[in-house]
């Protein structure tokens, strides 16, 4: 397609046959609060213009088949994607087959990528901080039974915009001291956190090293993207990936 790009174009050395993009909030036909390429039945947009942006989206990436959507819970519940008329209360789904797409919506919870480096394995991770806790980025790899793999970071809110309370530090720091490298004390009695670090920690705990992405920030880019702590009522950016 020619003009302007609606999508982002993950910077990661995937193989050949994966395909991966996050769509931005511009370019479709949503209004208000939810302008404009809302792919989220669940925010209280009208239904048929998300339909028509989930449509436009369809087109505009050439996918293969309609993403498999998941009803998101901020749980550790990882699933594998099936083209079913089924939704799945999911956080994360995975594939091997070609033609399938994982997707994940978010308007700053960080979004996650991944890929074996034979191209085989596909998985896409809806991770917010209680599902990072939870441990949905680990129950994922798990599950795709893969040892080398690829994962890209894409659009979250930024570390110096994540503000968290005390509890949500203490929680993290009871999992693994080595998470304390993430937040950031402010002088209200609350905590910085950075998203992307704590996802990068646990990549490491996982022996993931070749980890890419992680430079946007959901909060501050507001003409590109969604946020839910911005805007409260907001749309959502999808993020999704397929094989040939």
């Amino acid at each position: 397609m020619t003009g302007i790009k609606h999508w982002l174009v993950p910077d990661w050395p995937a193989p050949a046959n994966i395909h991966a993009a996050t769509t931005l909030r511009t370019g479709g036909v949503s209004l208000g609060t939810f302008s404009s390429l809302n792919p989220a039945t669940h925010v209280s947009d009208d239904n048929e213009r998300v339909r028509q942006n989930r449509q436009i989206i369809r087109v505009m990436l050439e996918l293969p088949a309609e993403p498999v959507w998941l009803e998101q819970i901020h749980s550790n519940r990882a699933v594998k994607a099936l083209k079913t008329a089924i939704v799945e209360q999911a956080d994360a789904s995975y594939s091997n087959e070609s033609g399938v797409v994982c997707a994940v919506m978010t308007a700053d919870c960080l979004p996650l990528l991944v890929c074996s480096t034979d191209g085989v394995q596909i998985a896409a991770i809806h991770a917010g901080w209680r599902g990072l806790l939870a441990g949905v980025i680990t129950n994922t790899v798990v599950a795709m039974q893969q040892q080398d793999l690829l994962v890209w970071l894409g659009p979250a809110i930024g570390p110096d915009c994540f503000e968290v309370g005390p509890e949500v530090r203490e929680a993290f720091l009871e999992k693994s001291a080595s998470f304390n490298d993430a937040f950031k004390q402010q002088g209200n009695g609350k905590w910085l956190a950075d998203i992307y670090q704590l996802a990068r920690i646990e990549l490491a705990a996982l022996g993931i090293v070749n980890v890419y992405g992680g430079t946007h920030c959901t909060f501050t880019e507001h003409e590109r993207f969604y946020s839910y702590r911005r805007e409260s009522q907001t749309g959502r950016m999808a993020t999704l990936i397929w094989r040939e």
